[in-house]
């Protein structure tokens, strides 16, 4: 079920804003490539999901064609427009439909404090009051989709177990209707425009129409069966004279039907005369009609007014209603454009109705292009909550505007700041224009990247973790198919992330002086982003360039406080125009991606350092010793500098040989400088020919009277080759394991001491084990053995059982076994630290 991708925008918006004019109302022809019964199986299940979720909207998501975003397949409850924002989403995101889609977990977030906590980018460019339910779609056991709930903010108390049940039910019926559908081979991704779903309204009266011939000539009326029905007459067609049909018109109102006649003689036709009937039950209803003459030959006069009544119900009254009030009155569709607007809200905003009606009132009314203006219209219709807000018109006085939501649009009040109007409403206040803002380039869509990409971009430290985001997040956001990151080094652009290009297609590249006449350098030492729309463009303005199999091209600068940082290149499959929100877009998300990558250059240069410290501070070799094969490992954190306090070593002295390991607290320099010390003051002290208790009661004194502020934990234990007694002391250190020739293992556990630096004058006491021929000691720290969830004891006898059951005649093979899996994670908070003694 792959499509051709559609032409989008760096907001995935197709390169219109989020209420561009004249955007059509329905969905491209791209949207109705979803086979019907598709179609229709995701509409029942998205109306049914939003029902039983206690919802007022929510989608479908399906996987893009390349694999790197979640696509929007189907919206119910809000418009396409307003959720633009959300057509594609990164898979990598932390976004809760692409978490849910990853883990195959519900993600359900109550409120938008729950969510600030859990998905802080997301809540950053979606600041509105409501709560979200995901739920995976699965098909075989895997996952092939997710439906969303959006519902209004439940605070603590959540949705209802038995609300989460029915809907996995629902969902997971999806699951397997879609079985019947999907072949082992298919993989049921999506790349077309969402398909708008509209949810069932309230039952109304609907509006009634009747047809009618009047023989002018002769005043006989034939009329069908509603038009009799609405006319109050007998049931059936009615043949009759007129006044069959005057008898039932309201005495004030017969002059309006005696006008029909006149119209007719006079223009031809009727258009809309209304006046009242008495229904069946007696009741007056206020009715149009409308009609033009067919005349006979050329005969004047007479012929026959065919044409139609019309049962307007209380429509009519509502709007005369509405223009006897003394406020402005006004409705929104879903997409925000006026549907209906009184004379009094005519005097108030300055523009005429018919100005105003079918279009975007931030569009047409100078004074409310504000982006902040239409963010509350945003605001009301995501949350489904009221909302007011205060605007200043040209002429200096405040107006006061009311917005009261549903599902299917939006009515709203205006009145004159002072005026009574009634209790307020929760989110009123003030509106002032953002600073920066009113420029249509930056509209809502544009903002919700900007803004999650710089959310998203400081959680990124090093400089391969800003590349990772930048291609993780933009590239999908964006639709493009290629992206190359280039930075600058000694006047030399070099490659530093790249997605989707051809094998070595980049080489020539690399490497390339600041003067070469390449749009991407260029690009940057203009300081101006290049756009090119198709081949051709590309072609003329730098002849013979190498190209592949894109059609389009976005040259955006990496600048930083007047530093030339790098590039950044956007390949499209297909040829585009882009519009002024996409470049005013990517031009500042490049700026944020600039900051972001010189921040990291700095970073990994200081790490650069600190990890050369680090690799002084530790031991390049052991000591030969006799009876006694040793190795270790160290592994340091991900996060932060990757720098720790972790160190081990290995002593000898005419007592024998000593293994150490220890832990300073922090991932910092300071935490290498201390771990420095305290392994220089045991190794002293070892070398003396202290007993091990001696040795860590005085360096626990020096740690203490450092005051450095910094604590550590450490194992020492002395070994005599000849007898294999061992003594041990403990620091706040957890305990080795010892595992015997025969696969068993043991935690060498024994009273310890506190903490080296707590207390200066802490005792530490030694606890002696022997060790035979072919025994194996294992010390190591916390990072080796930590779980998130998991208390230690659970990753210790993890560390046991991976001792016993991993066999290898290589003492280094099995310390690359032990720590290889948290080598594999690249999200290591702690540092690692191992020993081997066999």
């Amino acid at each position: 079920m792959a499509h051709d991708p559609p032409s989008t925008g760096p907001t995935g918006q197709g390169g219109r804003p989020p209420h561009a004019r004249n955007e059509p109302a329905g969905p491209t022809p791209t949207a109705w490539a979803l086979p019907e019964e598709l179609r229709r199986a995701f509409a029942r299940t998205l109306v049914k999901a939003v029902r039983v979720g206690g919802g007022y909207g929510g989608g479908i998501y399906l996987l893009s064609a390349d694999g790197r975003s979640l696509v929007l397949v189907m919206v119910t409850g809000m418009p396409r427009s307003l959720v633009r924002s959300w057509w594609r989403v990164p898979l990598s995101g932390r976004l809760p439909a692409a978490e849910c889609f990853r883990t195959g977990r519900g993600v359900f977030l109550n409120d938008a404090e729950e969510r600030v906590r859990r998905f802080p980018q997301f809540a950053a460019a979606l600041p509105y009051p409501f709560g979200s339910l995901c739920v995976p779609v699965r098909v075989a056991g895997e996952v092939r989709a997710v439906v969303f709930v959006v519902r209004a903010a439940v605070g603590r108390a959540g949705a209802a177990g038995v609300q989460r049940r029915r809907l996995r039910a629902v969902v997971n019926r999806l699951g397997t209707a879609l079985a019947g559908h999907v072949t082992p081979g298919d993989s049921l991704r999506y790349d077309g425009e969402p398909i708008a779903v509209r949810l069932p309204g309230e039952t109304i009266t609907g509006v009634r129409v009747g047809l009618f011939q009047w023989d002018l000539e002769t005043g006989t009326i034939n009329a069908d069966g509603e038009c009799c029905a609405i006319l109050g007459i007998r049931p059936g067609e009615y043949q009759g004279p007129v006044s069959g049909v005057t008898g039932r018109v309201l005495a004030d109102d017969r002059h309006e039907l005696e006008a029909c006649v006149e119209d007719a003689d006079r223009a031809g036709r009727v258009l809309g005369r209304r006046f009242r009937v008495l229904d069946r039950g007696g009741r007056p209803r206020s009715v149009e009609l409308w009609g033009r003459v067919a005349r006979g030959g050329d005969a004047a006069g007479g012929g026959r007014l065919v044409g139609v009544v019309v049962d307007v119900g209380q429509s009519a009254a509502a709007v005369e209603a509405a223009e006897r009030l003394p406020d402005g009155v006004f409705s929104l569709d879903q997409d925000g454009r006026l549907t209906y607007a009184n004379r009094r809200l005519e005097e108030l905003l300055g523009v005429a109705r018919d100005e105003l009606v079918g279009c975007y009132p931030w569009d047409v009314v100078p004074w409310l292009s504000d982006p902040a203006y239409e963010d509350r219209y945003r605001s009301a219709m995501l949350s489904q909550e009221s909302t007011s807000f205060v605007v200043c018109d040209p002429a200096g006085e405040s107006l006061v505007f009311y917005l009261f939501p549903d599902v299917h649009g939006l009515t709203g009040r205006v009145v004159r700041s002072g005026v009574p109007s009634g209790p307020e409403l929760s989110g009123g206040g003030l509106v002032q224009p953002p600073v920066g803002f009113g420029s249509a380039a930056t509209g809502p869509g544009a903002l919700y990247h900007i803004v999650h990409m710089a959310s998203v971009l400081t959680e990124a430290v090093t400089v391969r973790q800003v590349c990772d985001v930048v291609v993780d997040q933009l590239l999908p956001l964006s639709g493009g198919r290629e992206m190359a990151i280039y930075v600058v080094r000694d006047r030399r652009m070099y490659l530093a992330r790249q997605s989707g290009y051809p094998d070595g297609f980049l080489d020539e590249f690399e490497g390339v002086a600041l003067d070469a006449s390449l749009p991407g350098v260029q690009a940057l030492t203009q300081g101006v982003p290049m756009f090119f729309e198709s081949p051709r463009q590309l072609l003329a303005a730098y002849p013979g360039i190498p190209l592949d199999e894109m059609s389009a091209w976005a040259f955006v600068p990496l600048i930083a406080s007047g530093r030339q940082v790098g590039s950044c290149i956007l390949g499209f499959d297909r040829q585009r125009v882009f519009s002024a929100e996409e470049r005013a877009a990517l031009t500042a998300l490049g700026g944020l991606v600039a900051q972001a990558l010189e921040r990291a250059r700095l970073f990994d240069l200081e790490s650069a350092l600190a990890r050369g410290l680090q690799r002084g501070l530790l031991p390049r070799r052991f000591p030969e010793v006799p009876g006694v094969v040793v190795c270790a490992r160290y592994l340091p954190g991900t996060q932060g500098m990757e720098i720790g306090g972790d160190w081990y070593d290995v002593l000898t002295s005419e007592r024998g040989v000593a293994l150490c390991i220890g832990d300073v607290e922090g991932h910092n320099v300071a935490a290498a400088a201390v771990m420095g010390q305290l392994r220089s003051a045991v190794g002293a002290l070892a070398g003396a020919g202290l007993p091990p208790q001696e040795v860590m009661r005085r360096v626990n004194r020096q740690l203490a009277d450092a005051e450095s502020g910094l604590f550590a934990s450490c194992c020492y234990v002395e070994l005599d080759q000849s007898s294999g007694e061992a003594t041990m002391v403990r620091a706040g250190h957890l305990p080795p394991v010892l595992c015997h020739p025969d696969g068993r293992t043991e935690v060498v556990d024994a009273p310890g001491g506190t903490l080296l630096g707590v207390l200066p004058d802490a005792e530490y006491p030694a606890t002696t084990f022997r060790l035979a021929p072919g025994d194996l000691l294992a010390l190591y720290t916390d990072g080796l053995v930590e779980e998130p969830g998991e208390d230690l004891e659970h990753g210790i006898d993890a560390l046991r059982t991976r001792l016993a059951h991993t066999a290898t005649a290589s003492l280094d093979e099995l310390a690359d076994r032990l720590v290889g899996e948290a080598r594999r994670n690249t999200d290591r908070p702690d540092d690692i630290a191992l020993l081997l003694a066999h």
